[in-house]
């Protein structure tokens, strides 16, 4: 299997950092990559049907099909496209209760193999979502210097978890939480800011300052 379609293949399931440390990143349940999967099937017969590119009548908006899904307050828009350089697939994520949008492109030629990878995903993983049935907390992220922090709670057939993410000049690092060890977690970290704190807190002395002007002289 060619390199760039590992790389869009961690990009819909991770993420992607951009030169200023951003990231674009989208988010799929299992129950919505099954979903997913199979509006692959679907666009990829599309895309075979078709003719041959023509530049001198390309549609207005560029879009050749387009589907939509709904998972809890994301949604995931599927546009098959077309420009100057060729076909292509634009998946894109919104939230509901507000956010950025967030996007990646998948040549059109790479649907089947994508598709394929994700069924092969889906039969070692299974399509189920997990127990937890509520909205997941929303991600939060922190700047400290020049390294950004993500914090991103996700689930997956073993249950919740957290992951910690650092980046810093393109290159990333994370750390996954379950959410059986959160309070534990929690706990050690707490201890270690009280530590700290205790050995970090000025060494105070009575000292007896002059209270008068007469003091002075």
């Amino acid at each position: 299997t060619s390199h760039w379609f590992y790389s869009y293949l961690r990009k819909i399931f991770s993420f992607q950092i951009g030169a200023d440390g951003r990231r674009s990143q989208i988010y799929l349940a299992l129950s919505t990559a099954a979903e997913f999967r199979d509006h692959l099937s679907s666009f990829s017969d599309y895309y075979a049907s078709l003719g041959p590119p023509n530049t001198d009548n390309l549609p207005e908006d560029g879009k050749l099909k387009s589907e939509m899904m709904i998972k809890d307050y994301r949604r995931y828009y599927l546009d098959l496209k077309e420009n100057a350089r060729g076909r292509f697939l634009r998946v894109s994520q919104t939230i509901t209760r507000g956010g950025p949008r967030s996007q990646i492109a998948l040549p059109a030629q790479g649907m089947i193999e994508f598709r394929d990878a994700l069924t092969d995903l889906l039969e070692e993983f299974g399509a189920n979502d997990g127990g937890f049935k509520g909205d997941l907390p929303e991600e939060r992220h922190m700047k400290v210097d020049n390294k950004n922090f993500y914090f991103d709670i996700g689930q997956n057939n073993r249950g919740v978890y957290m992951r910690i993410s650092e980046v810093k000049n393109n290159f990333r690092t994370s750390i996954t939480i379950p959410e059986k060890c959160w309070i534990r977690f929690r706990d050690i970290f707490n201890d270690y800011c009280d530590k700290m704190k205790k050995t970090s807190d000025p060494i105070t002395a009575d000292i007896n300052l002059p209270t008068s002007a007469n003091s002075l002289k």
